[in-house]
């Protein structure tokens, strides 16, 4: 299904992006289009190198496209903004010296949206979405890497912005913790329907996390097909697998792939 029976949320348009090493010029993506909807769940997925973690920090507003433009509600994104809030992959995002209540005030505060009783309300509010009301006045140290992801991906949903950019926030933990974050990523989802722009290598977390799928050729990384992922309800049966599948022919095989295709 093509995307553009509404007006999207993030369009991105033509964009090739490119930076500089000390003895090269490096073009990591070439003219890449998609378009997210409002509470779309939008992977972006392909081999290391292929540009899509450039892209993200792009469509943060932390580099700007050497061709193209990305338009986030129909204004071109010139810098970064609490209107998208970033989730890494690593584990030492958080501030350490700050609890985890602590944390999630501070993004609140320091951008100006919310101040004391207010913020500190809020802050609640979202740390209890992700199960942690009973750590809110513990430090990061003494939380697993799965637990201070969560207080990441609270501290960037309590901004309320008008897209979640989620760099392989998973990639770090073990295969278990992986899979609880998943589900938990996509129950809290269920309860609020926030926009996530999403950033993997993994096939089956791709399919597992995303309504909305684009595949990224190798460096440099241009869109080999956008498709549709299954409903959450069909993940273990023969249609996901031949998702998979299909999904792994065209990454890896795409001599027999026409250049870009739509479903």
């Amino acid at each position: 299904m093509l995307k553009n029976t509404s007006i999207p949320l993030l369009d991105v348009h033509g964009v090739t992006l490119q930076y500089k090493t000390r003895d090269h010029l490096v073009t990591a993506t070439y003219r890449v289009n998609f378009q997210v909807l409002k509470s779309d769940r939008f992977v972006l997925l392909g081999a290391s190198g292929c540009g899509k973690s450039t892209l993200l920090k792009a469509v943060g507003g932390y580099m700007m496209p050497t061709e193209g433009e990305i338009r986030l509600k129909g204004v071109p994104v010139r810098g970064p903004g609490p209107d998208r809030m970033m989730v890494f992959q690593e584990f030492d995002q958080l501030l350490p010296w700050k609890t985890v209540k602590e944390n999630v005030i501070f993004a609140l505060e320091a951008s100006g949206k919310l101040k004391g009783r207010a913020a500190e309300d809020k802050a609640m509010q979202y740390i209890e979405k992700v199960n942690l009301a009973d750590f809110a006045n513990n430090y990061p140290h003494t939380l697993s890497g799965g637990m201070k992801q969560r207080v990441a991906i609270a501290r960037g949903m309590a901004m309320e912005p008008d897209i979640l950019l989620m760099d392989e926030p998973f990639a770090a933990l073990d295969a278990l913790t992986r899979r609880k974050m998943q589900d938990e990523l996509i129950d809290l989802w269920d309860d609020t329907k926030f926009t996530v722009l999403f950033v993997t290598h993994s096939i089956e977390e791709a399919i597992k996390i995303g309504n909305q799928i684009i595949l990224l050729t190798p460096h440099p990384g241009q869109v080999r097909a956008e498709l549709s992922s299954v409903p959450r309800d069909r993940l273990m049966t023969d249609e996901a697998r031949a998702l998979e599948t299909r999904i792994h022919n065209m990454l890896f095989e795409p001599e027999n792939i026409a250049e870009v295709s739509h479903a």
